[in-house]
């Protein structure tokens, strides 16, 4: 039966949205697999040790998702009543619905993020806590790379990690983009987590794995984050399937992640010409644009939906390349922009 569903679908809203490949669902198919939770998965050991060595730590450890990756690494991390320092729109603060206050009892302190993403210095030190009955016990700080797709500099990690260390504290990187980060600043990865003392990666973001975080550190860490995971739910039986796309995105999709950040230059540079953008940034696969109210973002939402392209709404709108669009689709979304938006802004 005819529908007006559209034959390709254009969506922006994140990076998330990628389907597997039809390769990519071949190696699934075809992976070897036994039960993880003894340790008995060849392809997912195999993938752990891969993924170890590329962030340049002892041992891996993969979890289902990237919010269950960080939040065991702050349980692992912290004890109940010892908090966490954190930048203020930091995932691990803002977006993983209160994970580790409500299931670990760990405070957190969150600080300012800056302009470039990265922490002050001065006031992460200031809000270190004394060895006082009266206050939490500071543990932890928590860093982020890429932040709204902006690549943390090597020289602020190092010394952000650097004082944390001098200071007591480990260091937690959420790196659920931090493969953006290495190809657009043409580090290795190991290079961007060497100062850290355990990363979270994600794998289901711009890799276009369709499940998967893997969870980097010592190996005394990673031990005791096995026993968290099935403490929380994580724990997987024939995860093989999910480990083969994983190898498969690292094989295939990294050096690709160029192509996302080309293309979101191009948006970047084709919504600039749109007079009714009031304001256009772009870094890595992120495009934010302010369309000049939140009812002309969500009118444009609306508008674009009728035709097979789906965005957020609201007057500041992200906008996320990745692997499941083309230079076609970036053409088509700048014309209906161009051609909707006017009529939306008042």
């Amino acid at each position: 039966m005819p529908t007006n569903k559209p034959a390709h679908l254009i969506d922006l809203r994140s990076d998330t949205v990628t389907r597997p490949t039809l390769a990519m669902r071949e190696a699934m198919a075809n992976a070897e697999v036994g039960d993880d939770v003894f340790g008995e998965d060849p392809t997912v050991n195999a993938l752990e040790a891969r993924m170890a060595q590329l962030a340049g730590k002892e041992a891996a450890v993969l979890f289902p998702s990237g919010t269950q990756s960080n939040l065991v690494a702050l349980l692992v991390h912290c004890q109940r009543g010892d908090e966490y320092i954190v930048g203020q729109k930091y995932h691990t603060y803002l977006y993983e619905a209160g994970g580790a206050a409500v299931l670990g009892s760990i405070q957190p302190q969150p600080i300012a993020v800056q302009a470039d993403g990265s922490l002050s210095l001065d006031e992460f030190e200031s809000v270190i806590k004394a060895d006082d009955p009266h206050f939490a016990r500071t543990r932890l700080l928590a860093l982020e790379n890429t932040h709204a797709g902006k690549v943390m500099p090597v020289a602020f990690m190092d010394a952000a990690a650097r004082l944390a260390h001098t200071r007591g504290l480990a260091v937690h990187l959420d790196g659920a983009r931090l493969f953006n980060a290495a190809v657009a600043s043409q580090v290795p990865l190991h290079e961007l987590t060497e100062s850290v003392d355990t990363v979270s990666l994600c794998c289901s973001k711009g890799l276009g794995a369709p499940m998967g975080t893997v969870l980097a550190g010592p190996a005394a860490f990673i031990r005791e984050a096995r026993r968290w995971r099935k403490m929380v739910g994580g724990g997987m039986r024939q995860a093989g399937i999910i480990a083969a796309a994983i190898n498969h995105a690292l094989d295939h999709h990294i050096d690709r992640l160029a192509d996302d950040h080309r293309r979101a230059q191009q948006l970047a540079l084709g919504l600039e010409a749109i007079s009714a953008v009031a304001a256009v940034s772009v870094s890595t696969n992120m495009v934010y644009l302010d369309v000049g109210s939140a009812s002309a973002g969500d009118a444009l939402k609306e508008a674009l939906k009728a035709e097979g392209i789906l965005i957020a709404g609201g007057r500041h709108i992200r906008l996320v390349t990745h692997l499941d669009l083309g230079d076609a689709d970036i053409d088509r979304l700048l014309d209906r922009i161009g051609a909707l938006l006017p009529g939306l802004v008042r």
